[in-house]
Order: structure tokens, then sequence, then C-alpha cells
């Protein structure tokens, strides 16, 4: 493995965290309504568990999914369901004021995790970027820089995002148009949701 790969893979890793996805929505949201700390945490729970399908990928669980279908239809059930549920309850809290913060960071960090444990999706991307980028036969001093990596630009990329969400022009903009953002956000969520379980 050569800086070469590292590089290509973070290009392809940027793209894929800065495409509109249920994590990026879901990061924007927290650190618009609840502030800068929940964004952070919310970050490191999705980087998290991000880099450990990462982890997964290099050691071939991609492969159960394809030799135990219904285990990838169970995984995506439950995720679709879920962002279902966190969805709703964007919709129904979309009109309530932000008074002051309603989500713990440990409550952020804990989504987080949640919405990326429950995308199977992720193990595929993975292992499909990691084919194409890195060589074969990688050492584990090469696997373990690679999960470190994907960790280190992840929670890079969400900071930065909670850092410029959580700005005071940023926050009055939310506040005044909070209705239609949450709103919106429920029903990109929902089809998210929708999409998961029609996908194949």
């Amino acid at each position: 493995m050569s800086i070469e790969h590292l590089i290509a893979f973070n290009i392809a890793l940027f793209a894929a965290i800065a495409s509109p996805g249920p994590a990026l929505l879901v990061a924007i949201q927290t650190s618009l309504g609840t502030g800068r700390k929940a964004g952070i945490a919310i970050g490191c729970g999705l980087g998290l568990m991000a880099a450990t399908w990462t982890m997964m990928a290099l050691l071939g669980l991609e492969a159960i999914f394809h030799l135990v279908p219904w285990a990838y239809a169970v995984a995506k059930l439950v995720g679709a369901g879920y962002l279902f549920y966190i969805a709703w309850g964007m919709w129904r809290g979309a009109r309530n004021k932000v008074e002051a913060p309603v989500k713990l960071a440990r409550q952020a960090f804990t989504q987080g995790v949640f919405i990326n444990v429950l995308n199977p999706k992720s193990v595929l991307f993975a292992a499909a970027v990691l084919v194409v980028i890195f060589p074969e036969n990688m050492t584990l001093i090469d696997n373990v820089v690679v999960v470190l990596n994907h960790l280190f630009i992840e929670m890079l990329f969400y900071t930065a995002l909670a850092f410029g969400m959580s700005t005071q022009s940023a926050s009055n903009g939310y506040l005044k148009a909070k209705v239609y953002i949450d709103r919106t956000a429920a029903v990109i969520l929902g089809a998210l949701g929708v999409r998961l379980l029609v996908s194949r």
C-alpha cells in the first residue's frame, strides 16, 4: 500500500460522506437544532461505525451478506425502520420551540452509531471501494492504517460541519424556518428509508 492509495481512498470517502444521505442529513439537523457539541458527538458516532464497517469489509464481511441473503434483508428492514422512526420524530417535533439543547451529546453519539450500524449498504460500499483502490494481500499494519485513516477523515468532516452549522447566523436561519427544515428532512429520511427497503 502506498500514499497514493490512501489519497485515492480519501477522495472517494469525502465524496461518499458529503453525498446526500441519512448520515449527513441527521448530522446537519442535529448541529442546527441542538448545537455544536451534539453535532460533533453524532459525527463521532457516525464515523466510528463507518470505520468499523470498513474494518469488517477488510475482514470479508460482505461475503457473508452474499452467502446469507436473508441477513442482509433483515439488516435493511431494521435500518429502514429506524430511519422511519427518526423521520417521524422530526416531523412531529417540527413545531416545537427550541428553548434549550434537547439532545445530550451521549444521545447524539448513540444515534450516530445506530444510523450507520443499521445501514448494511455501508459495508458493501466500503468493500467495493477497497477492492478498486487498494492492492491485494495488504498487511495487518496496512489494514489498521486504512481503518484509522477512515475514522480520522469522518471525524474531521463532521467536526467541521458542526462548527459551520452551529454558527449564530446558521442557528438564526434554522429557527426562522425550523418547521419547514425539519419536515423536509423528515420527508427525505422517509424516502431514504423506502429506498433502502427496495434497493438490491
